[in-house]
């Protein structure tokens, strides 16, 4: 499905670096991860990114500055609906093929932390060795990937534009398919009982 040899660093990555960094207002590792990441995907899926287009859909497993980074070199966002928060406290991503259902999951190296001081020898510490390391290195020694089959239908999480149901107990409205029938009435996921994460009252 993907070809697993050794993938050259892309050109253009300081472009997208300096992007997101303006984004973030500072540079930090993690956003080279992201921009890497996001940099693979491109070859990975032979897709011109950062997409004009919503053919990209990205499962980014942390928040952060890595997330930035996936965002500024693919163009998914959460704003345009090709980039989803499954928030497992890692820096990894799953990238979907919205046409051919494809699916790449990739994540940095474990050796890559301490790989890093071979290409910043001089760095002053760890962090600056990676800020200026994970630039550099070889693909194949930074990140690692593999084809993943989805547990969920893409196509029920991008939905249909202007869907729209009222739920019956709260009265607010519900967006993208995400009601719940129960016996006969349409509600919510947090009036249904389903993954609410806040309780009214104090």
């Amino acid at each position: 499905m993907f070809d697993t040899g050794t993938i050259e660093i892309i050109d253009g990555f300081e472009e997208i670096f300096r992007e997101t960094v303006a984004r973030h207002s500072h540079a930090c590792p993690r956003q080279v991860l992201g921009v890497r990441v996001g940099m693979l995907a491109a070859r990975l899926f032979g897709l011109d990114l950062p997409q004009k287009d919503k053919r990209l859909f990205a499962y980014v497993e942390t928040d952060g500055c890595f997330t930035d980074g996936v965002a500024a070199a693919t163009g998914c966002t959460l704003g345009r609906r090709t980039m989803r928060l499954v928030d497992y406290g890692k820096v990894a991503v799953t990238f979907v093929d919205t046409v051919t259902d494809k699916a790449v999951r990739v994540w940095p190296n474990p050796e890559a932390r301490q790989g890093a001081w071979k290409y910043a020898p001089h760095a002053e510490d760890g962090w600056h060795a990676q800020l200026v390391g994970y630039k550099t290195m070889p693909t194949c020694e930074l990140l690692l990937f593999e084809p993943v089959h989805l547990l969920v239908s893409i196509k029920e999480i991008v939905s249909k534009p202007g869907l729209r149901a009222i739920c019956s107990n709260c009265g607010e409205e519900i967006m993208n398919e995400r009601e719940v029938l129960r016996d006969g009435a349409i509600l919510c996921k947090r009036c249904a009982g389903l993954d609410s994460y806040y309780r009214t009252g104090v």
